[in-house]
């Protein structure tokens, strides 16, 4: 007998043996489809945004998860720290000190303003943390850079921040042109030319009439950057993002109601009623509610029992003792580790999730350091895409003004990269033993591995320079006012006994 090509029960090999197979029993019922962007994610993106609104506002792990990312990514601001490419300007150090020095005094002055914001809300720091918090929790945030002139400031460049449910198809059943979904309009080579952004939410219940604009990505002849889209992607040709809990969703859900009933079970086994039964003729009424008090009409003596009831029973009548037994003492460890897979999934160690530090010193800080290479990434994303690029659009500003002299600016791209050039700084990484960090430091430093202006901006967030330049001024007032010397501390490169035997019994 012939075996026929292209039958999987006589062509298993290979992932049809495994992950391919559809005969094995821990397959057979695996429903699995392969579509395409538009279906798998486009259509489920408002259905995913609205769950994940839902758990941050009634979840508390969901909560903590996107404010844990926002304060450890961004803190209060990602700060400016101006990086001129002096050696290809042509510019001595001291004229690219003076000049960045300058930049960051002129860009301050714009985003500690909340003249900075279309809507005079906020100051630069603080669109960042709701730009930052607004993508992870729709999936998506929009920017638009309006410039408005305003009395007592200098620039006019704002910045307006559009919620992801603006940005949608203006007409019905438009979901089914090719050329614009969820908002947003591709041409015949699939690269993005156009937002489609409404006057007003859509589902507001103030919203009688909406309106859409069609605002292009970029300007036609200047190539300005109009609309800031802050998105991550996670397959091509994909248009709009989807929320980061979006794979952890049903299981926060599920863990939030089972969270509820244990709440419930553990409030009514604490209203544990009394049951008292008599031989008197006369009963009266089942006596007591919560938090009341029973009083006989014979006696005058109350009984006190907090949240719980006293009822009295007729003759004859009976009450069976029940044993709820609550508090479970199985659900710590139940819902500990479905937090532990939750976090694999956001990128948080378990750890960093709970704010629960119990482990040895080597595991608490191997979670943190962890959670610190998605801060990292995160940050990094978020300056390329929403600092940088505003950043930009200030400085050419400035430069029309006359407030900046940047000779060459509008007329080479590479020149103008290259006053551009910038790092923005955050906060800086926790600290579970800064002893230990403060050596690790220092032993990097002296065999050479880093520089004392990194460890100074990733232990403190502070400038090597500024304070080394506010220590000599520090030290030549005390020597003035007849103060000792502080006395330096050697840092030895070998632990000595006791630290090793600290840290073995951290680890056991």
């Amino acid at each position: 007998m012939t075996e026929k090509y292209g039958d999987p029960t006589n062509d298993a090999t290979g992932y049809a043996n495994h992950g391919a197979s559809t005969q094995k029993r821990s397959t057979i019922g695996w429903m699995s489809t392969l579509s395409d962007p538009i279906d798998d994610i486009e259509r489920n993106v408002e259905t995913l945004r609205e769950r994940s609104r839902d758990l941050y506002m009634g979840a508390p792990i969901a909560s903590g998860a996107f404010k844990t990312i926002v304060t450890n990514v961004v803190g209060y601001e990602l700060a400016l720290n101006s990086k001129i490419d002096g050696a290809y300007l042509g510019l001595s150090p001291e004229e690219v000190d003076n000049l960045e020095s300058q930049i960051e005094r002129e860009f301050n002055f714009w985003a500690e303003s909340k003249n900075c914001d279309a809507n005079r809300m906020c100051d630069f720091g603080q669109l960042q943390q709701l730009a930052m918090l607004s993508m992870l929790v729709s999936g998506d945030c929009f920017s638009l850079l309006p410039m408005k002139k305003r009395p007592g400031s200098i620039y006019e460049l704002t910045v307006k921040l559009i919620e992801a449910d603006r940005v949608c198809n203006p007409f019905i059943d438009s979901f089914y042109d090719e050329k614009i979904i969820n908002g947003v309009e591709i041409d015949a080579s699939g690269e993005v030319i156009a937002y489609h952004i409404a006057d007003k939410h859509p589902n507001s219940s103030l919203t009688v009439q909406n309106s859409w604009k069609r605002i292009e990505k970029y300007g036609k002849l200047s190539g300005r950057v109009n609309v800031i889209h802050l998105v991550e992607l996670e397959r091509p040709e994909q248009r709009r993002g989807v929320p980061l809990l979006s794979p952890v969703i049903e299981s926060l859900k599920q863990i939030d109601r089972y969270t509820d009933a244990e709440i419930m079970a553990a409030v009514i086994n604490g209203m544990y009623s009394l049951f008292v039964t008599t031989e008197a003729e006369k009963q009266g009424e089942f006596g007591g509610g919560f938090g009341s008090n029973f009083e006989e009409e014979e006696d005058d003596s109350k009984i006190n029992v907090g949240n719980g009831s006293v009822n009295f029973l007729r003759e004859g009548e009976k009450i069976q003792e029940s044993n709820p037994g609550r508090p479970n003492v199985n659900f710590d460890g139940f819902v500990t580790a479905i937090f532990r897979q939750i976090g694999v999934a956001l990128e948080l160690p378990y750890e960093v999730l709970m704010k629960h530090f119990t482990s040895s010193y080597s595991a608490s800080r191997g979670a943190l350091l962890e959670a610190w290479k998605m801060f990292k990434k995160r940050r990094i994303w978020l300056a390329k895409n929403f600092c940088q690029p505003i950043y930009e659009e200030w400085l050419t500003e400035a430069v029309l003004k006359g407030r900046i002299n940047a000779p060459g600016f509008f007329t080479d791209p590479l020149v103008k990269k290259s006053y551009c050039k910038a790092e923005w700084n955050g906060p800086t990484q926790g600290q579970l033993d800064p002893k230990k960090e403060v050596e690790a430091a220092i032993l990097r430093i002296e065999s050479g591995l880093s520089t004392r202006t990194r460890e100074a901006n990733e232990l403190t967030g502070t400038s090597y320079f500024e304070n080394h330049e506010l220590r000599v001024i520090e030290e030549t007032v005390r020597r003035e006012a007849g103060f000792s010397v502080p006395v330096t501390i050697n840092i030895q490169s070998n632990k000595n006994d006791e630290d090793n035997k600290e840290d073995d019994a951290d680890d056991k």
